[in-house]
Formats: structure tokens, sequence, C-alpha cells
């Protein structure tokens, strides 16, 4: 019997990620610890709310009390920590919010499950995901090994660089039994609609104008979220303690290649004349610090416990377009702030 903490799992990557565990482990006791801050969604898991084995916790990762208590009265045996301030931008106008939650947020988790686990670290599990943005910049050609040195650039790649040296140092001086993984841009359903993809897909539905940073030129390696959840169900399980893991998506775009394809789709489910949304297309003053690229070299995951990506980038953006204009209401909801009112509706009548 495991009992697993999922930190930051109403939000885009954690909701994925705890509706994977909760459905395919369901011997295992899940809850969710989230915040509930500008990205964390409770409609993103009304399909869960009255799963057994699933429990939500509204509470900030920064609270040590709050988790310490929690794994007194669970006994944790595994941390999934996906809870993070994640908006380039934002970090940009609001660095100490991202050391707050980031780095601060990390080392409290990190100090509960040393405490909680002293003398019985067999079979328990710190698993912290992270970012490739951590590596920094490259040029036209190399990619992220696991080996490349650190080269953070915003300060939230900094504050993410942090909390992974943070976990490294627990592994090294306390011996806690931890796994990273570093992963490239996600992207599919519930994604928050200020990230380039639902942004677009957004103003294309309601005809608005497509921010596209400098030239456009920009290139991300982009990983559909369903793969990426699906990634770390495997490292976590079958990993190796102590050990990084970089996870990519084979799937290298520019930001305007992307944008045009998203408005080529777009305009063919939406039945507008071909080349249409690319009318919206408007360039805008580059963001400070840009990273020119990303690229993930995922070979240490294919070759040591056989992971790959289960779709291309063509087909993973037509399933997540699928999805947004079939789920407008919960778009509606983000979009208006009217998402926010949901757990005071759905939990505070129970």
């Amino acid at each position: 019997m495991q009992t697993i903490l999922i930190t930051g799992g109403a939000g885009f990557i954690g909701s994925h990620l705890t509706r994977l565990f909760v459905n395919k482990y369901p011997q295992y006791k899940i809850v969710n610890l989230d915040a509930l801050t500008y990205a964390g969604n409770l409609e993103n898991l009304k399909d869960l709310e009255d799963a057994p084995n699933y429990t939500f916790v509204k509470g900030d990762i920064t609270d040590m009390l709050l988790v310490q208590e929690l794994f007194r009265q669970y006994a944790f045996t595994g941390v999934l920590h996906c809870a993070a301030e994640s908006h380039v931008d934002r970090s940009i106008t609001d660095p100490l919010a991202f050391v707050k939650t980031n780095v601060i947020g990390t080392v409290s988790l990190l100090q509960a499950a040393k405490d909680a686990w002293a003398g019985q670290m067999e079979g328990k599990v710190f698993y912290h995901i992270s970012t490739d943005e951590v590596y920094g910049s490259l040029g036209d050609t190399g990619f992220f090994t696991e080996e490349t040195s650190y080269d953070p650039r915003s300060p939230y790649s900094a504050s993410k660089a942090s909390s992974d040296h943070f976990v490294r140092a627990y592994y090294h001086t306390y011996h806690l039994p931890v796994k990273i993984s570093n992963c490239s841009n996600n992207y599919g359903p519930f994604h928050f609609p200020e990230k380039l993809i639902p942004l677009c897909i957004h103003n294309i539905i309601n005809q608005k104008p497509l921010p596209i940073y400098g030239k456009g030129e920009n290139v991300r390696d982009w990983l559909f979220v369903e793969d990426h959840v699906r990634a770390i169900d495997v490292i976590f399980h079958q990993g190796k303690i102590g050990e990084t893991y970089n996870i990519g998506g084979h799937n290298e775009w520019t930001n305007i290649a992307l944008v045009i394809e998203l408005c080529r789709q777009m305009d063919s489910k939406l039945g507008r004349e071909k080349g249409e949304s690319e009318k919206l297309i408007t360039y805008v003053k580059d963001r400070a610090g840009h990273d020119l690229r990303y690229a993930i070299d995922a070979t240490k995951l294919k070759d040591e416990l056989g992971w790959l990506p289960s779709l291309q980038f063509e087909e993973g953006i037509s399933k997540t377009i699928d999805w947004y204009l079939n789920n407008r209401e919960w778009l509606d909801h983000v979009t208006s702030g009217g998402y926010k009112n949901y757990y005071e509706q759905q939990y505070h009548k129970r």
C-alpha cells in the first residue's frame, strides 16, 4: 500500500499526473496538496472528486507545519513534487514569489520528508519534477543531456535550478531517496491560457491578436502532457534513486512555425478561410533574457526505462485543439476568473 503526496496536483501537469495515478493505481492513496493560486484549478479534477483513493488538501508547500502534519497524518511513502511557479514572464516581474514557492517550498518538503522517513528510507521516493530551462540556452545545434552544466537565464529557471540543487544536496547529505526529471515544454488539455499554445487557441477562437515575441525564431521542444506523466510514472516506479532523467518530446518547433500550424489546423476545424487566422499574428517586443533554443536528449530514459513519446506534434496539437473547442466552458471560466469560485462551491458545502 503506497500513500503518495502530489504537490500542485490541481495545476496543468499536476492534474494529469493526479488523474493517472488515481485511476491507474486504485490500491494507492493519493493526496493532492495545492494552494490554488492563479493556475491551480479544481475544475481540472472534477472526475476524481468522489474517487475513494483520492483526497484534496488546500494548502501551501511553504507552510512547514502543515506539510509536517500531512506527513504524520498520512505516512507518505512517496512524494511527486509538481508544485511550482512556472511562467517566465511572471518571474521577471515578481522574482521573490518564485524564490518562495520553488526554493523555500521545495526545501520545506525535503525537510519534512527527511524527518518523517528518518531511519526508514527503504521503499520511499521523493520525486522532484523540474524543467529543461535550468540548462540555459542552446545554439542551432546540440542537445541538453543529464550532464549538461546548469546555466539558468531567468528568475524562473534560476529558482528551479536552486531547487534541483537542494534535492541533490538532501540526497548526498542525508541519503534522502530522491529522483529528478527535467522536461521540455508541455502542451495539452487544461493548460492555463497565459502560455503560448492555449493563449493562441483562445485568441484564434475569439479572433484576437496572436502575440509573438521578437521574430518568433525561438525554438522549443514540445512534449504532450500525457506523455510526460507517463514518463513520470515510469521513473517513479523504475528509475534509480539519486538519478536524473531528461524527458523530451523530440518535437522542435520555432514559435512562429508552431503558431502558423495552430492557425492552419484551427481554420480547418472552425470552417474558416485558409490563412484567415494567420492575419492575427502580431510581433511584440522580445522577452528579457529570452533563451534561443531548448532541445532535450532523452536517450537515457529510452535506453534505461524504455520510454518514448507516443505523439508527434501535429497529432498532439490536433487533440489539444479539439479538447479546447469541446470544453469552451472550462476556457471561459479560466479566462474570466470564474474557476476560482469552484473550491468554495464544491468543498465548503461538504
